[in-house]
């Protein structure tokens, strides 16, 4: 870009800028200053900026959400400074705004995911055409690193709430331990190779529609089941392992996504299982007896009270567990992704569309 261009996109651009000085080196400025993860960010010169924007049609001024915890106005121009800062290429945009404006819903209740001391943060599921137009990763290693789209699309998201909302750890993030997810935790669902509908679709929009799915979840953990060989059998693991969410006797405050693979995918379909009956399935295995999840039940002290010792009690409550289906084609393994506290107490799952 020339510097009369430069000089164009600058005037066109309101954010603040700030002029380094010439012995300053960038990477350290911006460390320096705040407006990192931890990990080193990419300069957000107005070129860059420019160039991101050309990634949707909104005007660079329209308003994408008020970001808590500070509740401060951030326009499609902020979202973009914090795209290129995470290292997004321009195409990645409208699923960052669409994040963006999903964890600033009341529903998903960002400021209370920050302030909370639980594990927990914003996780992204992208479904539709759009996983596939910018390289989205929903196989081998759907939910680790090596993806540059799934990497920086969790990174913006988390950027635009440190840098713009105001939510650093150790102020409004109260996390007693935190988990890796907090700096990026995106991937796409594996749609093409699913036996059920996508995520988005059993949440209510059209197959076509683009959309990202933001959950409030700590960091994933390993479901192996390498035996079965029937859904039944398969659907009593995946139970017995969802029981452990948050604790044992810990019930219905709290939801749960399971990310399933492919090959223990293949098991519920060769057993005829809709997405549906597994949910059902999973539901009628995990009603738990009352006396199993008092307090003392069992020699811990954590339970219910007393009054429930009578009663037979969910795990889950109606719609409290979202199914995904990822990862690669080797290994019986799928993984269980916890929430935090759920509904007013807490956030509940947002799907939101993504827009151009």
């Amino acid at each position: 870009m020339s510097a009369d261009t430069a000089d164009a996109a600058a005037d066109r651009l309101r954010s603040r800028r700030v002029d380094l000085g010439a012995a300053e080196d960038e990477a350290e400025a911006m460390f320096e200053r705040g407006w990192t993860d931890g990990l080193p960010v990419v300069p957000p010169t107005p070129e860059r900026v420019e160039r991101m924007l050309t990634g949707t049609t909104r005007a660079a001024d329209d308003l994408v959400a008020i970001v808590p915890p500070n509740l401060v106005e951030c326009t499609v121009e902020k979202a973009a400074i914090n795209a290129v800062m995470a290292g997004c290429r321009p195409e990645y945009l409208p699923v960052v705004i669409a994040a963006v404006e999903a964890a600033c819903t009341d529903t998903f209740n960002m400021h209370g995911l920050l302030a909370t001391t639980w594990f927990s943060g914003p996780v992204i599921v992208v479904n539709g055409p759009i996983t596939r137009a910018i390289g989205m990763n929903s196989g081998v290693n759907a939910l680790g690193q090596g993806n540059r789209a799934n990497a920086t699309i969790g990174r913006a998201l988390q950027l635009v709430v440190r840098n713009v909302g105001g939510g650093k750890p150790g102020e409004v993030d109260r996390a007693t331990l935190g988990q890796p997810g907090k700096y990026t935790f995106c991937f796409a669902e594996d749609e093409v190779g699913s036996p059920w509908e996508p995520l988005h679709v059993t949440r209510g929009l059209d197959a076509e529609q683009s959309a990202v799915t933001l959950f409030a979840g700590e960091a994933p953990r390993g479901l192996a089941d390498q035996l079965s060989r029937t859904a039944d059998q398969l659907a009593t693991t995946f139970a017995a392992c969802l029981r452990t969410v948050w604790h044992p006797k810990a019930v219905m405050a709290f939801d749960a996504l399971v990310v399933v693979s492919p090959e223990h995918a293949r098991v519920f379909r060769e057993s005829g299982w809709s997405k549906e009956r597994l949910v059902d399935e999973l539901g009628a295995r995990l009603q738990i007896p009352g006396e199993d999840l008092v307090r003392g039940a069992g020699g811990m002290a954590e339970g219910l009270d007393e009054a429930f010792r009578d009663s037979i009690v969910p795990k889950f409550r109606d719609g409290g567990l979202l199914i995904a289906h990822a990862g690669g084609g080797a290994g019986f393994f799928s993984a269980i992704v916890g929430g935090w506290a759920s509904g007013k107490l807490g956030s509940d799952p947002v799907t939101h569309p993504v827009g151009t």
